[in-house]
């Protein structure tokens, strides 16, 4: 399926002057980084703003988010964030990114408490506006009429967002499923869906996860009956992981260790903070005190379950540190389990494995949705997207939030349900009126990483020195010279990464040759300094590369005497 390439008789070059279109900047062809723009007669409003994961692809970076430059140049025309839900890869990178958009938040209670959170962590509590809008409640951004649609997800609160503008109305459905049987949280709305559907809705912008897997999702209270039968059957200290933003999964886990007869640990910062959020917003109301992580030893095996941080085999997080057996208080061993009532979030997969392993290294059963049922996914199947475009009935789809084999599956399900389907890559513009919806244009994406308490370009010099230094090592000359460039003792070469103790000849040798190259220089080049690293670094370069056949970062210290 390849991309629309039509015509538009006013193509608006990513400007949203006199047109409505929407420009996806992060979270399609991808999984995580939602965050996406619609524009309508020179306004902009932003839906989500979301991090991901690194992979396996770019092992220099942990955390991922979309790069926010082409809106944050107009951010006096962005009238605000709208969030669908607080799962982080639809909320994770407000607290970093909004410094460049500094315009109001929109939520609903549970997100909002997670994000007042977020903010405050970032010292920003006091600068953002945080406007909290009930499940299900309509809005006017003006030339923006917005509307919230409850729907099922894997955490509560999950908005579809319908907008409404004078060339029409699109729904954004954000993450969602059709459960019959939520354990926390309402029903979907779709009774809400017929109706803005009778309404009339021009395109759909369609959450595409499970856009491959036919069927119906599996609903969240059978995970809750299956979990309460396998505690009940294990012996000894039992941890179950999970993502903490999942507050049906949290809820299902304490119904089981209650029925079990077993206190409940939370092991992890972020779980505390969804918690206490949950609490905040009207959930998890009826659930028993938790046991202080200091007090975890004091509590027979057979009576204790901890509901630990970590699915995504993160390596700060808490299951990581229990699996090496760094935590200050939870510890597992030989006869204790283990259980993932998660999936592997793509690109995550080495990590979680290697968690995994030192787990079962140190004698811990593992269990995952391989061996039990302790999993459902929140994203609709194939029956699923089928009853919403029913329900819609919208002339096009538009596939969002999947890698491009998701984006391109549901793409061919609309076509076989007499849809015209539209697909699109971040930063490709798509203009829904005037004229026949198409993308017209692009405009610059890119992804920036969370590096420390700084956030830097995927492809800028820190990223791209780190690696090459990951791959080729790095290789320091360091050297003294006098004011007119005559060079003193000796010069010396530090390798970390390519050069180690053993190497102590080899070290001596390249030395060696460094300074009789230095030496080699004309004595002008020796005066001037800009031109004597230069040389040095160039030098360094082409004896390490003969000498080892490899490119490292080189870099040159000059001390004048």
């Amino acid at each position: 399926m390849k991309k629309s390439t039509g015509k538009s008789p006013a193509p608006v070059r990513g400007d949203a002057q006199g047109g409505f279109i929407f420009v996806p900047l992060g979270g399609t062809g991808e999984i995580g980084m939602n965050f996406n723009l619609y524009g309508c007669d020179g306004a902009w409003l932003a839906v989500d703003c979301g991090m991901g994961f690194s992979g396996p692809e770019t092992p220099e970076a942990e955390i991922l988010l979309p790069d926010p430059a082409f809106i944050a140049e107009q951010r006096d025309a962005l009238l605000g964030i709208v969030i669908t839900h607080a799962h982080e890869d639809h909320i994770g990178g407000i607290a970093r990114l909004w410094p460049q958009l500094r315009c109001p938040i929109y939520a609903t209670p549970f997100a909002a408490a997670i994000i007042r959170r977020k903010l405050a962590e970032a010292g920003l509590g006091r600068e953002v506006k945080l406007k909290i809008l009930k499940p299900g409640a309509s809005f006017e951004l003006a030339p923006f009429s917005l509307r919230y649609i409850q729907m099922t997800h894997s955490t509560v609160e999950a908005q579809s967002l319908a907008i409404t503008t004078s060339y029409g109305t699109v729904l954004h459905t954000g993450d969602w499923k059709l459960d019959p049987d939520p354990v926390v949280g309402a029903l979907s709305d779709e009774a809400g869906l017929k109706a803005l559907g009778d309404a009339g809705v021009l395109a759909i912008i369609s959450d595409s996860t499970n856009a491959m897997v036919e069927g119906h999702s599996r609903s969240e209270s059978e995970v809750k009956r299956s979990l309460r039968g396998l505690i009940a059957d294990i012996p000894g200290r039992i941890a179950i992981t999970c993502f903490a933003s999942n507050v049906a999964r949290v809820a299902s886990v304490i119904a089981a260790a209650q029925a079990a007869g077993r206190h409940i640990a939370l092991v992890g910062r972020s779980l505390g903070n969804y918690v206490a959020a949950a609490q905040e917003a009207g959930y998890l109301q009826d659930v028993p005190d938790f046991i202080p992580e200091e007090d975890i030893g004091s509590i027979p095996d057979e009576n204790l379950l901890l509901l630990v941080t970590g699915s995504q085999g993160e390596p700060r997080s808490a299951l990581s540190r229990i699996a090496a057996d760094t935590h200050r208080h939870a510890v597992l061993g030989e006869g204790d389990t283990v259980i993932f009532s998660s999936r592997m979030i793509p690109g995550n997969e080495r990590a979680i494995t290697a968690v995994q392993d030192a787990l079962v290294r140190r004698g811990v059963n593992v269990i995952t949705d391989q061996d039990e049922f302790t999993h459902v996914s929140g994203h609709p199947k194939r029956d699923e997207l089928r009853k919403l475009y029913k329900l819609v009935r919208p002339k096009y789809i538009v596939p969002t939030h999947g890698e491009w084999r998701h984006l391109s599956s549901q793409a061919a399900l609309a076509e076989e349900e007499g849809l015209i389907p539209l697909m699109m890559e971040n930063g490709d513009v798509l203009q829904f009126a005037p004229g026949t919806p198409a993308v017209v244009d692009s405009v610059p994406s890119g992804r920036l990483v969370v590096d420390g308490e700084r956030v830097v370009p995927l492809k800028g010099g820190v990223l791209s020195a780190r690696r090459r230094m990951l791959f080729n090592g790095v290789v320091i000359g360091s050297f003294a010279a006098d004011a007119s460039g005559k060079l003193l003792g000796t010069a010396r070469i530090s390798a970390p990464g390519l050069l180690d103790e053993a190497d102590g000849m080899l070290r001596l040798e390249a030395e060696a040759e460094f300074f009789d190259l230095l030496e080699d220089l004309p004595a002008a080049i020796r005066r001037n300094e800009t031109a004597f690293l230069e040389a040095a670094r160039t030098g360094l370069r082409k004896i390490i590369g003969k000498r080892f056949g490899k490119r490292p970062l080189v870099e040159a210290h000059l001390l004048r005497v």
